[in-house]
């Protein structure tokens, strides 16, 4: 792994790259509440690309605004598409997004398509299918409560408290948490203490024009459009089926928005898939990127 800071629209990001520096390129986001060197069990498997993993704005050591309006998603797909235009000359390269970094990696794919020539998601949501289970007071509805407490203004006070205890616990609630060793958490724990760090990594949330209701509370929210939303390259979307937080119903009709839509499942995963599995996920997006 190399590692080095570079500017974006003006601004300072934190890069990790690994892999063939002649090969072909995979940006890869990451999403809540990780940072770009949790790519790491991926890019191993993956040693014939070039897999380029920035800490997006507000984590890690990249630039942290402290104002919510920073973190509307058109802005993190602005600095997403300035690391394109950097690294790879504008050319079109390969986006794999996970959670939150699903969100920018739409968005890439919707507003620059001619940025992405393929995209790869693991247990990330359009916001087409998610807006719609979130807005109907379901079992996506339920799942999803923890984001207001997120939101809550008095969030970076109870998730920093006794070394970012509750953060931690909730990185791992109802999931398989044994992938985060001791070393692993301490690594995380140091990202999560760099000053504005945590108002950063929140800000998505609160920026974020998802609605959200409360259990059983069905709500009614204007659908996405399809044609404005549409995502016209290859699309592989890999679900860890164990996931509590992002479930299934949170994709049904992703089709309906997608020209070319593969989707596999991961059994025995959930929504940390790419730590719990990561060779079976390079295996998967290596088979389909030769289809």
């Amino acid at each position: 792994m190399q590692t080095r800071d570079i500017t974006l629209n003006g601004r300072n990001f934190h890069l990790r790259e690994w892999g063939d520096p002649g090969g072909p390129v995979i940006l890869m986001l990451h999403g809540f509440p990780e940072y770009g060197g949790a790519w790491a069990d991926i890019a191993a498997h993956l040693p014939g690309y070039r897999c380029l993993a920035p800490d997006q704005r507000g984590y890690g050591q990249s630039w942290a605004p402290q104002e919510v309006d920073a973190y509307k998603t058109r802005h993190m797909v602005a600095d997403a598409a300035a690391l394109v235009e950097a690294e790879a000359g504008g050319k079109p390269v390969i986006v794999f997004g996970h959670d939150w970094g699903a969100a920018v990696a739409y968005g890439l794919a919707i507003a620059r398509p001619d940025l992405v020539s393929h995209l790869v998601i693991a247990n990330g949501v359009h916001p087409g299918p998610y807006q719609r289970a979130c807005a109907e007071g379901g079992a996506q509805t339920r799942a999803a409560q923890y984001i207001h407490a997120l939101r809550d203004p008095g969030a970076e006070a109870h998730f920093s408290e006794d070394g970012f205890r509750r953060l931690m616990r909730l990185f791992g609630t109802d999931m398989d948490f044994s992938w985060m060793t001791e070393e692993r958490a301490e690594r995380y724990r140091a990202e999560w203490a760099r000053p504005g760090r945590l108002t950063g990594m929140l800000n998505w949330y609160r920026a974020s024009p998802i609605v959200l209701g409360a259990p059983g509370e069905r709500l009614d929210v204007p659908p996405v459009p399809k044609d404005k939303f549409r995502v016209t390259m290859p699309h592989l979307l890999i679900w860890g089926m164990g996931d509590t937080a992002l479930l299934p119903e949170a994709t049904e009709g992703l089709e309906a928005w997608c020209d070319d839509l593969t989707r596999v499942e991961i059994e025995g995963a959930d929504h940390w898939v790419l730590h719990q599995k990561p060779q079976e996920v390079a295996e998967t997006v290596e088979d389909w990127l030769r289809r």
